[in-house]
């Protein structure tokens, strides 16, 4: 199955018909189909793919499921189920009733099954000397009930991998502890600016090396979507998600003429606490100043993590070289979570006990401001920011991005911040 379909854009009409084509390009009779895919922090319109497949397949599979690839994220309630899905309560019941729908439990450990060890030296090679240990590798059991897995969803830049989509909905989507902490942790010691929006990347090859224990056949259905539209439709195996990063590169990349001193980096709704709301600051980092400022502006946002609150509040948030030159104090913390504090803090330099983010990051949020000083971010009353202020003034170094967390921004010099060369600046 190879079917690609790019045009200015495509109407749901068109998806549903390209969907359709694209199922009918394999053999699904009477097969036990799995359709992995992901939650409601991913934009897209999942429930038109439910929709679409559950009209092709219900009735000509033996079986047809769906399980929701939440990673660490929480659980869906049965409201949000129905409405990311695109059903109601009563179709529910009805039309969709012999459908099993399925939300993937990262840390409940009879719900997982071992497959395989990505060796040491495997690792090794794998991440370019960056790591040196094995990792165990689990995955949703779950899914060996199956003869095939279709897994559907978005490509977009991302902050640990380079772009996401295709068999990121298997790990971290439906994977165990070690490997996403094992992953994350690699994509944070490459760093944000250096990993994001690059195509082949270390922990996209682990994540491949992680995909060839498995044993069953994988078809991705991958889509590229830019501001509620749907731009690229790709059905295959991993090279035709190749060409939907590829496409994603060219329309999900904004290049810059300048950076800024003042980023206003405004969260969508679908961003429910800082642990997702990160990608504010993860798309923007390469285009804020030495020195500058980005605000993160999500007022409805009350929480840091509702999975990993606690952790993160242990730790707070640090730059990279932070825990790396301590890492004797840090070596029990998991490692998803030493990435995302690192992540949203940004780079920075560690020397002499004295940590140095190359930028401020500041929450305007539901957050208070004693637990913003506590977790080491900034704060600024969300009630006291007028987004008008800071709006049409590029020319004076602000820059305003609504809807942030998709659209990675990047200097159209192609040179983005480097650790290296701010240990490199004389000290002050």
């Amino acid at each position: 199955m190879n079917i690609e379909k790019t045009e200015r854009f495509l109407s749901r009409e068109e998806l549903v018909t390209v969907c359709k084509q694209a199922l009918q390009q394999r053999n699904y009779k009477d097969k036990r189909v799995l359709v992995i895919v992901p939650d409601t922090t991913r934009s897209g319109p999942t429930d038109l793919f439910f929709q679409a497949i559950s009209e092709q397949l219900l009735g000509m599979a033996s079986k047809l499921d769906f399980m929701i690839a939440l990673g660490t994220h929480p659980i869906l309630d049965e409201t949000k189920i129905y409405q990311h899905l695109g059903m109601t309560r009563e179709e529910r019941q009805t039309k969709y009733s012999k459908i099993g729908i399925f939300q993937h439990h990262w840390d409940y450990p009879e719900q997982l099954k071992y497959i395989g060890t990505i060796s040491r030296e495997q690792v090794r090679e794998l991440s370019q000397g960056l790591m040196d240990e094995g990792i165990p590798v689990q995955i949703n059991r779950k899914i060996f009930e199956y003869d095939e897995l279709l897994i559907v969803g978005p490509v977009f830049p991302h902050e640990v991998v380079g772009f996401s989509g295709g068999y990121k909905y298997l790990f971290p989507g439906i994977a165990g502890p070690e490997i996403i902490h094992k992953f994350h942790w690699l994509g944070a010691l490459i760093t944000n600016p250096k990993i994001n929006g690059v195509k082949d990347t270390p922990p996209r090859q682990i994540i491949n090396k992680a995909v060839s224990l498995i044993g069953l056949p994988i078809t991705l259905f991958s889509f590229v979507e830019k501001e509620g539209k749907v731009f690229g439709f790709f059905a295959g195996g991993e090279e035709l998600w190749s060409k939907a990063a590829d496409l994603s590169a060219r329309i999900n990349v904004k290049y810059l003429d300048r950076t800024f001193h003042t980023v206003l980096s405004i969260a969508p709704q679908m961003y429910e606490d800082l642990w997702t709301a990160g990608k504010c600051m993860y798309k923007l980092e390469p285009v804020v100043a030495d020195g500058g400022r980005l605000i993160i502006y999500a007022p409805d946002i009350t929480e840091v993590s509702y999975t990993h609150g606690e952790a993160i509040e242990k730790v707070g948030y640090h730059t990279r070289d932070y825990f790396i030159k301590q890492m004797g104090g840090f070596k029990d913390v998991p490692g998803a979570i030493l990435a995302h504090s690192t992540h949203v803090k940004g780079i920075g330099t560690f020397i002499d006990g004295r940590e140095t983010p190359r930028i401020e990051v500041v929450l305007a949020t539901g957050i208070s401001e004693q637990k913003c000083r506590k977790i080491d971010l900034g704060y600024l009353d969300p009630d006291q920011v007028r987004i008008e202020d800071y709006a049409d003034r590029e020319d004076e170094g602000i820059l305003v991005v609504r809807n942030a967390g998709e659209i990675l921004h990047r200097p159209a010099s192609g040179k983005v911040p480097d650790i290296e060369q701010l240990y490199s600046k004389p000290r002050q």
